[in-house]
């Protein structure tokens, strides 16, 4: 058999014609007694492989179940060759459905295996990477791009932390190329952390008069320039300067018009230095431009809202904090929303957002919701002097035993002529008529109310946490039939408030603190926490006089009480 096949072969061999050089076409069979054999095995499974190696270089085939052995096994029978076009895709006879399941059974489909978390840790810092590097491509010009790698090497000290040689590396760089405008802004940023590491206001002047220059420099980037405006601007308010920052960035609306993000921060800036209406129009033309911008709605509700326009200011509030974005989900804009929500007669919604802003960490607590706090310091509606300590024991007991005297100078000055009484002023009355006549504000003595009431100073001046608080007040407090006080919260929880009833109607008159009721008693101190929510009730049938006093919370330390900002 071996032999016939070498023969087979060699007749299959091409011959060439010596004399012309032409090739004479292979034979692909043998004669024998005159009738064509049939292809060998040997044959057909050459054909085979040669037509599969075309398919797989030539067709994109499915992948799907093709028997190509009982194919072969066809062929062998016929032993002919396999009709099969190269522009055709054989398709694969289906399975039964029950086999389909046992071979899914038997090989399931590949999954991909979750990434390590180092992996991840790895692709992150990756894509932060490029993030950076793109954000630093629009600060980067011709001739700093020359420079990239140095300047990039001393932003990385920067962020390292290790000022003193990001200073020198950017001094290097802007004795070589002193216009650099990313060298300069990079000196700028780290005289910027030298300022708040060492909290100097030497280095916080110096780094905003760097910012100052960049936009000044040649070729400087137009992002590079509202980069360094806008920081300077943020330095000028965080040094007290606010008006020098409203000039900055009106400088920088000038040089970029139009932006909201720059617009909004103008606008934050007129209110830093009380100027509403200029904020009003500029938070009125953010929203005209872009209709959704969430921190432009939450600005003007709270501006709105502070001009008693509570319909208007609810849904702008509502809307801007919903959005989430960067600015809104701050302290103040859940307070005054939930505060114009009561004023509407909307209690119940009023408490979901105050319960959704103490959920978020902006409140201590539903009803604790002061904004200027101090951590660490006991929280509770209301107080027994004991509760205090010595200094609310001891002053509690000076009030109590000169009520009389208090009331009498209380009573004198109460002459409508004499105009010392003056309406209550931060727009807390509801209904009725609520005055007030201040001795000490911020820690600091009236001298013109005292010298009206001197001896009520007089007992009072002995009481130095009273007297010294500057997040506090001293002053007689007159309410008249039919005044009603809306819910409300002080301003911090750094101090407690004492009531020393003067003038008590025997009916009528209500005191609310969190979920707690409580009336006055003539000659009687009552001690609450103000930066919890109260509500004050006047329905008797003539006025109310008390004098309320301010102490300093009994758990601050001497340097708190030092260094704490007036409220």
């Amino acid at each position: 058999m071996a032999g016939d096949e070498k023969q087979v072969r060699k007749r299959n061999v091409e011959k060439t014609d010596s004399k012309n050089g032409k090739k004479a076409k292979a034979v692909n069979g043998t004669k024998k007694g005159g009738k064509d054999e049939k292809p060998s095995a040997f044959l057909v499974w050459m054909l085979v492989v040669a037509v599969v190696a075309v398919w797989g270089t030539v067709v994109v085939v499915k992948l799907e179940l093709v028997d190509y052995k009982g194919i072969i096994a066809r062929i062998t029978e016929r032993g002919v060759e396999p009709e099969i076009s190269y522009g055709e895709v054989p398709v694969a006879e289906k399975l039964p459905e029950e086999e389909l399941k046992k071979a899914e059974e038997v090989i399931p489909e590949a999954k991909k295996e979750a990434p390590p978390a180092e992996e991840k840790g790895k692709v992150k810092k990756v894509k932060e990477s490029m993030a950076k590097s793109k954000k630093k491509d629009l600060i980067t010009n011709s001739e700093d791009k020359k420079i990239r790698k140095k300047l990039d090497e001393a932003d990385k000290l920067v962020d390292e932390g290790d000022y003193d040689a990001a200073l020198k590396k950017y001094d290097s760089l802007l004795d070589i190329f002193p216009d650099s405008p990313r060298a300069l802004f990079g000196r700028a940023q780290a005289e910027d952390k030298v300022a708040e590491k060492w909290k100097s206001n030497e280095w916080l002047q110096t780094c905003i008069d760097t910012y100052g220059k960049v936009p000044t420099q040649r070729n400087c980037p137009k992002e590079l320039k509202k980069q360094a405006l806008l920081r300077q601007a943020n330095r000028l308010s965080f040094y007290g300067k606010s008006r020098q920052a409203v000039k900055t960035i009106g400088r920088l609306n000038e040089l970029v018009p139009g932006q909201p993000d720059i617009l909004n921060q103008l606008g934050v800036s007129y209110l830093m230095v009380g100027n509403n209406k200029a904020a009003k129009k500029i938070f009125s033309e953010v929203l005209q431009i872009k209709p959704e911008d969430g921190f432009a709605k939450v600005h003007l509700g709270f501006i709105l809202k502070s001009e008693t326009r509570y319909d208007e200011a609810i849904p702008l509030l509502r809307e801007g904090i919903e959005t989430e974005e960067e600015g809104t989900i701050d302290g103040r804009f859940f307070f005054h929303l939930g505060d114009a929500l009561y004023r509407m007669g909307e209690p119940e919604e009023a408490k979901e957002w105050y319960k959704n802003g103490a959920d978020r960490g902006l409140f201590a607590s539903m009803y604790q919701r002061s904004l200027y706090n101090e951590p660490n310091l006991r929280a509770q509606p209301f107080w027994k002097p004991q509760d205090g300590g010595n200094n609310f024991i001891r002053a509690v007991q000076r009030l109590e035993l000169n009520w009389k005297i208090i009331r009498d100078e209380g009573l004198k000055n109460m002459d409508a002529e004499k105009g010392v009484f003056i309406p209550e002023e931060e727009n807390l009355k509801n209904t009725g008529d609520w005055k007030q006549f201040t001795l000490f504000q911020r820690g600091k003595k009236q001298e013109t109310n005292c010298n009206r009431a001197p001896q009520t100073c007089a007992i009072i001046s002995n009481i130095k946490e009273a007297t010294g608080c500057t997040r506090g007040q001293i002053k007689y407090s007159i309410m008249q039939p039919g005044t009603h006080v809306w819910p409300h919260t002080g301003p911090t929880n750094c101090r407690l408030r004492m009531h020393l009833g003067l003038v008590i109607p025997k009916n009528g008159t209500r005191l609310r603190v969190a979920d707690d009721i409580k009336t006055w008693e003539e000659g009687k101190v009552i001690i609450f926490d103000d930066s919890f929510e109260h509500e004050v009730w006047q329905e008797a049938d003539s006025y109310r006089m008390i004098l309320i006093i301010d102490m300093w919370h009994p758990d601050l330390s001497a340097d708190q009480k030092k260094t704490l900002s007036p409220i």
